[in-house]
């Protein structure tokens, strides 16, 4: 027991003091699952859009390859980087492992599946005869299709949180490709591992609580946006087309 309340003085020494250490390896963790964020999603919802709409040969293996995604183990997403960005590697010119960019790249691969996974579940879930409405009453296609998303928002910012989630928590794969090298790719997770092989219980509990915090702050303000235009959109109901 009194590791664990030594280990919980230190760490809200550390948080309530403003330590270097740990505001430092929070902002890195922040820019670097920001942008893998924003990769997946760019990458993700465009995939899941077509997937969910578009009927063609070949249509379930795709699905199944989305779906498998979910699974996908992270050291294996860490492995397949880092033969691509090694020396030997068809991209090793470019020397970006251990590199943040090589860190982004690896939690792009695995937040995409997710993005595109739960976007064509919730497209799906908006029946097709919303878009036939639109084309009724005079939409073109592209605003039919925007009509169709707008009826899915839910589930789309439902995507974007799981993507979020499933790269702020990532430990495999950035420590695979990033090397954990203080001041430059250590992020959060990996400081996380390091401080508790060192016996540093309460650095490490203090950047846990950390992680813990920001991913509630993240998925809050994800949940208000969704929720607040839900109530937008349900109060002005029956008053402007939803492609307008």
């Amino acid at each position: 027991m009194d590791v664990f309340l030594e280990a919980a003085r230190e760490a809200a020494r550390l948080l309530f003091s403003g330590d270097s250490y740990v505001r430092d390896i929070l902002g890195l963790s922040l820019r670097v699952s920001g942008t893998a964020v924003l990769v997946g999603v760019l990458i993700g919802i465009p995939v899941g859009v077509a997937v969910g709409i578009g009927r063609f040969p070949g249509r379930q293996l795709v699905v199944a390859l989305i779906h498998t995604g979910f699974a996908l183990p992270p050291v294996v997403v860490g492995l397949f980087v880092y033969m691509l960005l090694s020396r030997e590697g068809p991209a090793g010119a470019l020397e970006l492992l251990f590199t943040p960019t090589a860190m982004v790249l690896a939690q792009a691969l695995l937040a995409s599946p997710y993005v595109a996974g739960i976007t064509l579940a919730a497209v799906q879930a908006v029946p097709s005869d919303v878009r036939l409405e639109a084309r009724a009453l005079g939409a073109t296609r592209v605003q039919a299709l925007w009509a169709h998303l707008r009826e899915a928002r839910l589930g789309l910012g439902a995507a974007v949180v799981a993507g979020f989630g499933a790269v702020l928590s990532e430990v495999g794969a950035v420590m695979m490709v990033g090397g954990n090298i203080l001041g430059e790719t250590r992020v959060m997770t990996t400081a996380i591992v390091l401080e508790t092989r060192r016996g540093r219980y309460g650095t490490a509990l203090a950047l846990g609580l950390v992680l813990l915090a920001v991913a509630f702050t993240v998925n809050l303000i994800l949940t208000r946006l969704q929720q607040g235009r839900q109530a937008a959109v349900w109060s002005t109901a029956g008053v402007e087309r939803p492609w307008a």
